[in-house]
């Protein structure tokens, strides 16, 4: 099973992104994932934009792909987003990094655009890594 598989097949019991909001993981690695979701009538606000707790859902679950991959039971301590503007196309896609991994702590970045490269979003997550 590759990594990609293991990883969908985990985050598939996180049931509100994968099932409500329908965020698919389209790559995973060391200290790295994407991930990505089909924007629908379902993800706006009453303007027709792409409303923030979706963006924010997004970010989350793509922080807890890559910082759970090779380092279980992380969790976030702490977020920021800034909204930068509003998706133009018809996909969002999260692209998560890792900043800095300390021995209690982690921090990582969330670039958030649609399928045509518009600036949507910027999020910093600082995790916890919870002992076994």
């Amino acid at each position: 099973m590759s990594d990609l598989e293991k990883a969908r097949e985990f985050f598939g019991g996180d049931m509100y992104a994968t099932s409500a909001t329908g965020i698919v993981i389209d790559e995973v690695g060391e200290h790295f994932a994407r991930c990505s979701l089909e924007i629908t009538r379902n993800h706006q606000n009453a303007y027709g934009g792409v409303m923030g707790g979706v963006i924010c859902t997004l970010a989350d679950f793509t922080f807890a792909v890559c910082s759970n991959f090779n380092q279980p039971h992380t969790v976030s301590l702490n977020c920021s987003i800034n909204f930068l503007g509003m998706a133009k196309g018809k996909k969002l896609v999260s692209s998560s990094r890792q900043i800095k991994d300390g021995r209690s702590t982690c921090v990582y970045e969330i670039d958030i655009t649609d399928e045509l490269g518009t600036k949507v979003a910027l999020a910093t997550f600082t995790g916890m890594k919870l002992q076994k």
